[in-house]
This record gives C-alpha cells, sequence and structure tokens, in this order.
C-alpha cells in the first residue's frame, strides 16, 4: 500500500514505511500538531498533500521513544474510528 510497508487495525492503515520514511495515519485533529514535530511533513503520495497523514524522516524516528510515540498516535486514532 502507498509503495511501502502497511501496518492495519481492523483493516484501516495505522502507519508504514515508504522508502526510509515513517508514514502515520493521525487524523484531522491531530494533523497539525503532528506537522509542528521535527523531521515531519505532510504526506504527499500523490503529489497532492493528504490530510491526516504525514511522513516522519528517519531522523524523528531513531530513539525507541520516538517511534513509539508516532506508532502510538497511528494506533490511537484508528483504533478510535467506527468499525
Amino acid at each position: 500500500m502507498f509503495g511501502g510497508l502497511a501496518f492495519m487495525l481492523n483493516g484501516k492503515m495505522f502507519c508504514g514505511i515508504v522508502k526510509d520514511d515513517l508514514m502515520v495515519r493521525t487524523g484531522q485533529e491531530n494533523y497539525e500538531k503532528a506537522l509542528s514535530k521535527p523531521h515531519s511533513r505532510p504526506m504527499d503520495f500523490t503529489g497532492k498533500p493528504m490530510k491526516g497523514f504525514v511522513y516522519v524522516e528517519p531522523q524523528g524516528y531513531q530513539t525507541e521513544k520516538t517511534l513509539s510515540g508516532w506508532i502510538s498516535l497511528g494506533f490511537d486514532y484508528v483504533s478510535n474510528l467506527k468499525k
């Protein structure tokens, strides 16, 4: 999915890897906050930014703590979506 590896919960993608970037599904309500974090940028897979998804460069997920935070953000968002 999106040309990389995707991780899903209940059939919905919450994060993945595209080339060297981590892709995280943030949802609209967490999107701007996620973009304010270092090494993140809008996900522009199609050439047009996709609101609710961000890319995180490798420098932004180098530690276990930062990686876990990004994964939790996506997991928490998707786990609260209606089935």
